[in-house]
């Protein structure tokens, strides 16, 4: 089964772009792809949706015989690398690349991400998110080159970060939301709608996780509280104490008693409910408030 990658490379490769477009994702291909000397440009290519659209465009765009080749590479796993060798009108590719590179800044926006995708058909990956952390990443080779597609993601109002690695350096972005953004800019909307479902589903999982891990909190809260309550209440009955309390009181302590796991809220509304008192969650912990300094003041008398 093709990669996530593989995926939206090749729902891009299929999509058409004006010819202004179409120049700035060649340049950045070839820049950032191509092998070029002085009398050759040559492309080395895995994904044959991706050879298929640099050939088409650059042939539609200079209108050059294009020598395509294929080699089967057998290291890991076999695979096609596909070849491209371009011998005709060098300078004016040269040249486009050139002024790509120096104006890059004062491109239409389109323009911009139509030189994005050129460096993601090339070096280019993005996380499946039903497997893993969202990620994204594009590899290039130098520092200078990273500090371009920096600038123009900032430009499109992406964050994203660099990073050196072992064979250059690695732009990356690790939101969530920024990521669905860049696959939209890329045009690949299938994979924007996969992406976007694992997203909905991981975000309701985890909020759902977050629910459970305050419900628990919340549980052992209370349950040290009603644990703290009982403490007082036998500190009280140990030492005769309860005859300097209220009724009222006296009658929160018998239903704690009672009722030794419930809340504050469960705790008022059970006893509004069986006796004449009308009391609310804050009265109960008013109550309990009393019982607690008549215990600690009392401590404090015995020392």
């Amino acid at each position: 089964m093709a990669s996530f990658t593989t995926r939206i490379k090749d729902e891009v490769t299929k999509l058409e772009t004006e010819r202004c477009e179409s120049l700035a994702e060649v340049c950045s291909y070839i820049y950032f792809n191509g092998n070029i000397s002085n009398d050759t440009i040559t492309l080395f290519i895995e994904n044959n949706s991706v050879a298929r659209r640099m050939f088409n465009l650059i042939k539609r765009l200079y209108g050059v015989n294009i020598k395509l080749t294929t080699r089967t590479q057998k290291r890991f796993n076999v695979k096609t690398i596909y070849i491209l060798e371009i011998k005709e009108k060098l300078d004016d590719i040269k040249y486009d690349i050139d002024d790509a590179l120096k104006n890059i800044g004062e491109y239409s926006d389109e323009e911009k991400a139509s030189f994005l995708k050129g460096v993601f058909l090339c070096s280019g990956s993005i996380n499946d998110p039903s497997k893993s952390k969202y990620h994204l990443e594009i590899l290039v080779p130098e520092e200078k080159d990273a500090i371009l597609i920096e600038n123009l993601l900032k430009d499109l109002r992406f964050s994203s970060k660099s990073l050196k690695r072992d064979k250059g350096y690695m732009v990356y972005l690790k939101q969530a939301e920024e990521i669905s953004d860049f696959i939209k800019l890329l045009g690949a909307i299938n994979a924007l709608f996969y992406f976007e479902d694992f997203r909905i589903y991981r975000d309701h999982k985890n909020m759902v996780n977050r629910l459970n891990n305050c419900e628990q909190a919340n549980e052992q809260k209370s349950l040290k509280t009603c644990n703290e309550q009982l403490e007082n209440i036998k500190y009280l009955e140990d030492n005769d104490l309860l005859t300097l309390l209220d009724e009222k009181i006296r009658i929160v302590i018998d239903y704690r008693k009672k009722y030794p796991k419930t809340t504050l809220s469960e705790l008022a509304e059970i006893i509004s409910m069986e006796t004449e008192m009308n009391i609310t969650k804050s009265g109960i912990n008013h109550h309990f408030r009393k019982i607690k300094e008549l215990v600690n003041k009392h401590k404090n008398s015995k020392k």
